[in-house]
């Protein structure tokens, strides 16, 4: 359910007055961030977006009320409550990590959503019981920046010529994003990449065109998970046919006989260095 501001404010106050009684036992959350709470307490984990997978994972490893380590105290990492529509799947039993799939509903409206997740010690054979925690996660479509470079590119017909797309994963999900240019009659291909969550990962994506011309590229980057999820830019190719080019091309290009030709084209691509500057 999408919580009310005023009933989420009231809500987190509550869950940290109670959450000042801390037990002997606690959850050292691992994923999507480092985190460590007690029983009673809650965690804000990021942003997701509609549609998107994210991974809740904590260590097996707490202490019993004597502060002895138990390395295996946490069993199992359940979630219920989740929204309707969320999909998800609960970890798996007596691993070093626990993991539980959340998957957000596809038509999930923008706004922060609540769900219980609990750590469980089976059958409490070490004597710790389970910590109840609650999680909230912010859905929005805005989950990653983009950046493209060179804006201005020049090539000669036919030849490809490399555009850099820089994608800022700030959400919580690993899904994978696609990279597709709009604008070149030629060219319709698509690449699938995977920027982890709360890093930013530069990619290589090429372009070429085969007429003569000045082209308008939309460079547009979405997640494979919702059309929703989606950012775009312009850059401009300027396609004409020079030595220059040429020499470029074969620079970025692979090349046929190498054995032979390859003394030989890296001289023509320094010189091409040399005309461009």
């Amino acid at each position: 359910m999408v919580l009310a501001r005023n009933s989420l404010l009231t809500f987190v106050l509550t869950a940290f007055a109670i959450s000042a009684f801390s037990g002997a036992s606690y959850v050292n959350i691992i994923a999507p961030y480092n985190y460590t709470l007690n029983g009673n307490s809650s965690v804000y984990l990021g942003k997701v977006g509609p549609g998107q997978t994210f991974y809740v994972t904590i260590s097996s490893t707490t202490t019993n009320r004597t502060g002895t380590t138990l390395n295996y105290g946490w069993n199992e990492l359940l979630a219920a409550n989740v929204p309707k529509g969320w999909i998800v799947a609960n970890s798996s039993l007596y691993n070093t990590q626990l993991s539980v799939e959340v998957t957000a509903a596809p038509n999930a409206a923008n706004g922060t959503y609540a769900f219980n997740l609990t750590a469980v010690n089976v059958g409490n054979y070490s004597k710790i019981g389970a910590i109840r925690f609650q999680a909230f996660i912010n859905v929005t479509p805005n989950v990653f920046n983009l950046n493209v470079s060179p804006e201005q590119l020049n090539t000669g017909p036919g030849e490809p010529i490399n555009v850099y797309v820089t994608i800022n994963n700030t959400g919580v999900s690993d899904n994978p994003f696609i990279i597709k240019a709009e604008g070149l009659p030629a060219w319709n291909a698509t690449k699938s990449v995977i920027a982890l969550h709360h890093t930013a990962d530069t990619f290589i994506y090429p372009v070429y065109e085969n007429e003569p011309g000045v082209y308008q590229l939309r460079m547009n980057v979405s997640s494979s998970s919702s059309p929703l999820i989606d950012k775009r830019t312009n850059a401009t190719l300027s396609v004409q046919a020079s030595v220059p080019n040429d020499y470029v091309a074969i620079g970025q290009g692979s090349l046929a006989f190498q054995i032979v030709y390859t003394p030989v084209y890296s001289i023509m691509y320094l010189i091409s260095l040399l005309f461009k500057h």
